[in-house]
């Protein structure tokens, strides 16, 4: 039987996959051996179908146990997926939203509640849950769900995610759940074809200037002043024209003003783009995703509403135009390429936040339990941006790197020529001239006198600054003064070099003196 039959029959709950059913025997066997009051979590990779799962195991709650089931979201488009599926699996369910009238809830077995307007009808106890013995959590790893937990003593509480990391670094789930059941991995679901694989392309981005916030993440104000700026635009639309062009693409960004910006740029480069944050009415927003859906090389920049709660199998690239610290929210997006279609067995991720080298490769075998025991161990223990980009190798703009066309080595390892010159003996100032050296050599090079030589020097100005950063570490002396006069004294010598030293190191490129001017 093909996956696309099997699909269709699993949403009637039927033919669920192996993975599926182990998950649905594991979960009831906890019912029966556990107390009323017992919290359970779930984790099922994103597109594993845990709605199928929880749908299932409602239907099958209902069926055997004589009491009601009460799901809740955190968001309105979960909460219509959610009935919705439930409603395949024939399980009539009440949505309670805040239009919602529950004149008629006791026709109900099953309710669909997104958490603020169930803890609202809750505190004005509109909301009769006397006979509700499994709530069932989508995302659990949101707390907005834990002030709701006092209204469930006496009922099996079940949280379902992705991820099972807090969204508080400060609330783990530990001091929630009592146990953790860990589904199928995203590699076996890789290797069985219920997921793409990613193909990640990561591009270093210096995010030292980024502030961290008290939620434990980058601000938006400084990921908007970083990722705003005519630099970064650029590396982005470079990115997507080396790796995305021509495929269904979603950015993600932190910020409306940085989606904004890059609206405006890949419009201007001429690329169907739209731009969607959580400002657009329903009706734009079901327009945008509807030309999305039937645009095959469509762009969507976005910020944070598409995470959760969107389902576009089409797509074929992710582009993370963002640096998160949170691990569950580098799963959500680069989860949104992850859905299967004949024909798509991969699909890209461009990386312009050094995700991929501070939480590894999408779908690395993680130890989900031992995170669940001790988050902050595994939160600890991230290597900080420093560490990240110290093993960076600075990279010249595309546009600057042509005008050096004649150059073969653009690269000068700061720390390995430290080394060498502090076992030789000598002062660490050698480490600057030997930096000088090279890039005069550069910019001889790509000269034909002496006036060209010094327009590039001031094209270097990056490569310096980088430099300079890397030699402040290895003499451990990185004040902001000190750092400012050196990189200043450095593009002082540096011209000082060239203008004494042209013609030399031009017969020594060449073989013969500069051609004199006529």
């Amino acid at each position: 039987m093909s996956k696309e039959t099997t699909t269709t029959q699993q949403k009637k709950g039927k033919n669920l996959y192996d993975y599926q059913k182990e998950a649905l025997h594991k979960i009831f066997k906890s019912f029966e051996n556990a107390p009323n009051n017992y919290h359970l979590l779930y984790q099922l990779p994103t597109g594993g179908g845990k709605t199928v799962i929880f749908s299932e195991i409602t239907r099958q709650y209902l069926k055997h146990y004589q009491k009601k089931v009460l799901i809740m979201t955190h968001r309105i488009e979960l909460c219509k997926q959610t009935a919705k599926m439930l409603s395949e699996f024939g399980v009539e369910n009440k949505i309670v939203d805040s239009k919602a009238s529950l004149d008629d809830q006791g026709d109900f077995d099953c309710f669909v509640a997104m958490v603020e307007t169930l803890n609202n009808r809750l505190n004005d106890d509109m909301l009769d849950i006397s006979d509700v013995g499994l709530v069932i959590i989508d995302e659990a790893h949101y707390n907005s769900f834990t002030k709701l937990f006092k209204f469930f003593s006496n009922s099996f509480i079940l949280g379902v995610t992705a991820t099972p990391l807090s969204s508080n670094i400060k609330l783990p789930m530990k001091n929630n759940y009592d146990e953790l059941i860990v589904g199928e991995s995203i590699a076996a679901l890789i290797e069985n074809e219920y997921l793409a694989k990613a193909r990640v392309f990561s591009y270093n981005v210096g995010l030292t200037s980024l502030e961290v916030g008290a939620n434990g993440d980058y601000t938006v104000k400084s990921s908007e002043d970083l990722y705003t700026n005519s630099d970064m635009l650029s590396k982005l639309l470079q990115a997507y024209e080396e790796r995305a062009k021509g495929t269904k693409t979603l950015i993600f960004n932190n910020g409306i003003n940085t989606s904004l910006h890059v609206f405006d740029t890949f419009k201007r480069a001429g690329y169907p783009i739209a731009h969607l944050d959580n400002t657009n009415t329903k009706k734009e927003r079901d327009l945008i995703l509807k030309w999305f859906h039937e645009t095959p090389n469509a762009i969507i920049t976005s910020v944070s509403i598409l995470t959760t709660g969107f389902d576009e199998p089409s797509v074929s690239s992710i582009i993370l135009n963002r640096a998160t610290k949170s691990l569950t929210l580098y799963y959500q997006m680069i989860g949104r390429g992850s859905r299967i279609l004949p024909g798509k067995s991969d699909f890209n991720v461009i990386d312009l936040g050094n995700n991929f080298h501070r939480f590894g490769p999408w779908g690395a075998d993680l130890d989900w339990q031992k995170m669940f025991r001790a988050p902050n161990f595994y939160l600890d223990n991230l290597l900080t941006d420093e560490e990240i980009e110290s093993e960076f190798k600075y990279e010249l703009p595309a546009e600057i790197k042509k005008e050096f066309a004649n150059s073969e080595d653009l690269y000068f390892d700061v720390k390995k020529v430290y080394v060498q010159t502090i076992q030789a003996g000598q002062s660490s100032k050698k480490v600057l001239e030997k930096s000088i050296e090279h890039h005069a050599k550069l910019c001889v090079e790509n000269s034909e006198d002496v006036f060209d030589a010094l327009i590039l020097a001031k094209k270097l100005g990056g490569d310096i600054d980088d430099r300079i950063y890397r030699y402040s570490k290895c003499i451990c002396k990185s004040t902001h003064n000190f750092i400012d006069w050196l990189q200043d004294d450095y593009r002082k010598k540096l011209n000082t070099y060239l203008r004494s030293n042209f013609d030399e190191v031009y017969e020594q490129i060449h073989g013969h003196p500069p051609p004199e001017e006529e």
